[in-house]
């Protein structure tokens, strides 16, 4: 490989880390109000109910069990969270491996690597695009499904 093709496949190498980087930051910023509601209002609600759980007529076994039963919301909210964004991954790393074979197989029958690097560079874009595009409806479903008011 030659120092200009090389240096080609640094640079495209280097917008894609950056474009997957913009990905995290849309998700953590569009996720902000989900993480925010699970980490304060949720929390809060569970450690004002495990207060309560606390009663020196209790045993406890039956303070263990309240405390348990009051940490049920922020698991699921968590379990929903974190499923969630796994398919939402899922479904970008799918995009990804689509672009990664036309990637290969343009490589396979050109000469030039250079186009095929753009053609990747280009597929990526469009698929982290799509993935960015898709953050508000995953974040909506899961504002709905928690109940989650602005």
């Amino acid at each position: 490989m030659d120092h200009i093709a090389a240096a080609q496949e640094r640079l495209v190498t280097e917008r894609l880390r950056k474009k997957l980087n913009d990905v995290n930051v849309a998700a953590q910023t569009h996720l902000s109000p989900i993480t925010d509601h699970v980490n304060f209002t949720l929390q809060q609600a569970y450690f004002k109910c495990a207060y309560d759980c606390f009663d020196r007529r209790r045993k406890q076994e039956e303070i263990n069990n309240c405390v348990e039963n009051c940490s049920i919301p922020v698991m699921n909210a968590n379990s929903l969270v974190e499923n969630e964004m796994a398919k939402f991954q899922e479904r970008m790393n799918r995009s990804m491996m689509v672009c990664q074979d036309k990637f290969e197989t343009a490589t396979k029958f050109q000469q030039q690597k250079g186009g095929a690097m753009n053609d990747l560079e280009s597929c990526v874009d469009l698929a982290i695009e799509d993935s960015i595009q898709m953050l508000p409806h995953v974040v909506n479903q899961l504002k709905a499904t928690l109940s989650i008011n602005e």
